[in-house]
């Protein structure tokens, strides 16, 4: 089975093949730092993650460039109210938003790049539209004129036929349904930070800053752009327009787009009170592979319901995950090699991988996943399982945490490594030796206390989340 995508523009499904050799050229939107990052942004980001990890699984060597928004009317409005420059202001949100991301073990894309750092380039793009007659000038600042560009819509699937001429908007985000000029270059006010160019001192407009990124790094056409579904329109589609009118070219082959995430049934908003930071729930308690978990679980294409249910029932599917690592690596089995185990773990890996084809179905890849932890567990049980199938199901296993990477418990939620577990355990068998009780119960209350049971058998001690 190939690896299909659905694709926003066409709205179908379609064979994944890149535009030169195997070599993938992406670009992903981040985050717009004048804030921590909420759960539903880092459900397109854990999207963003499972799609990057399952193209290298799948033999594709990945150019992925992800934005940082900077300057935008929310940062300015932000860092003015906190008397900061916007530099000193986004800075720490930044870091916040690169420390969150390695906490939930989002792989870091090749190359991070921030819109402040490029806005030259974008004076030059929009110079050249200005040039091929795409744009005009109005009160100081520059417009895109959305009428001269016949595909507009292409993408959101908006019919635009009506279009008012002339009609302006200098706001980053506006309504999904209004269609009007948008700018690249805002005239700069009062105290608002500005670049001097021959545009006249301003600043871009947001949609200008990812066309020129992304064309940049990877070229004029890219092979995936990724983003949540509120970026359709207008972010998305005024990309296309800018990029395709700059080059002449197809701007992105295949459109990926996350649906919502929505808390307990309720679109998230600070008012309801069910607004979360991934920082707001590692206070809870939450281990950040029990977040990425639930996040990873619904399909991209589909609203995900969190709820904190769902975040208990994620955390105990890690449990038998790790579980059934630990009786692999630690459980005395039959010698030899069953053809049936063999034979289940070759449909395993079979249903799995078609799962991830088809546009990342990741809840028929946990399927799969576990479908063959219960059946090779009643095979251990009934001493079907052999010796000789245990590297299978260990490969099977390290073939699904090379997308899913949920088995290795996190330090950053106060867990201790594997590592650390052993010494202590070790530690706690001296102890018992020499006879210094005590001091072997305070290792077991300290593991406990941890999330970790200790078995005394007969083969020694074994341990468990």
């Amino acid at each position: 089975m190939a690896l299909r995508f659905y694709n926003t523009l066409t709205q179908q499904m379609e064979v994944f093949t890149p535009l030169s050799d195997n070599v993938v050229k992406m670009y992903t939107c981040g985050p717009t730092v004048y804030n921590y990052v909420h759960i539903g942004n880092l459900r397109a980001f854990t999207s963003q993650d499972i799609l990057r990890r399952w193209l290298a699984a799948r033999g594709y060597k990945l150019d992925h460039v992800m934005n940082i928004t900077d300057v935008e009317d929310k940062i300015i409005r932000s860092a003015a109210a906190a008397h900061k420059s916007i530099f000193e202001y986004t800075v720490t949100y930044t870091q916040a938003f690169l420390e969150d991301t390695a906490i939930l073990r989002l792989q870091k894309p090749e190359r991070v790049v921030k819109a402040t750092d490029h806005i030259q380039e974008m004076v030059a793009a929009v110079e050249k539209l200005g040039e091929r007659g795409f744009t005009y000038k109005s009160d100081g600042s520059v417009y895109y004129r959305i009428a001269n560009f016949p595909g507009y819509g292409k993408l959101s699937h908006n019919d635009f036929s009506g279009i008012r001429a002339g009609a302006r908007v200098d706001v980053d985000e506006y309504d999904k349904a209004d269609a009007r000029d948008f700018v690249l270059w805002k005239a700069k006010k009062d105290d608002e930070p500005g670049w001097d160019s021959p545009l006249g001192t301003g600043r871009p407009g947001w949609h200008i800053e990812c066309s020129v990124m992304s064309m940049k790094y990877l070229g004029e056409t890219l092979d995936i752009h990724a983003g949540g579904v509120d970026l359709i329109f207008p972010h998305h589609e005024n990309e296309i327009a800018q990029s395709e009118a700059l080059t002449g070219k197809q701007f992105v082959r295949y459109w990926l787009h996350s649906e919502h995430l929505i808390v307990e049934g309720q679109k998230m908003s600070k008012s309801l009170g069910n607004f979360y930071t991934l920082r707001d729930l590692l206070k809870m308690g939450y281990a950040p592979e029990a977040v990425r978990y639930l996040l990873a679980s619904v399909p991209y294409r589909k609203k995900l319901n969190f709820t904190f249910d769902g975040l208990k029932a994620a955390a105990t599917s890690i449990d038998r995950l790790r579980n059934y690592k630990l009786r692999l690596d630690t459980g005395k089995f039959p010698e030899g090699s069953n053809e049936k185990m063999v034979e289940r773990t070759v449909v395993a890996n079979k249903a799995f991988e078609e799962a991830l084809d088809d546009d990342l179905n990741t809840a028929g890849a946990l399927g799969a996943a576990f479908e063959y932890i219960r059946d090779t567990n009643t095979a251990m049980d009934s001493r079907e399982f052999l010796a000789g199938n245990v590297k299978g199901a260990l490969d099977f296993l390290a073939r699904f945490d090379a997308v899913f990477d949920v088995l290795n418990p996190s330090v950053a939620s106060g867990g201790l490594s594997d590592a650390e577990v052993d010494a202590l355990v070790a530690e706690r068998t001296a102890a018992k030796k020499s006879k210094n009780f005590k001091r072997a119960d305070e290792i077991r209350a300290e593991l406990a206390g941890k999330g970790i049971i200790l078995e005394d058998t007969k083969e020694g001690v074994r341990w468990k989340r």
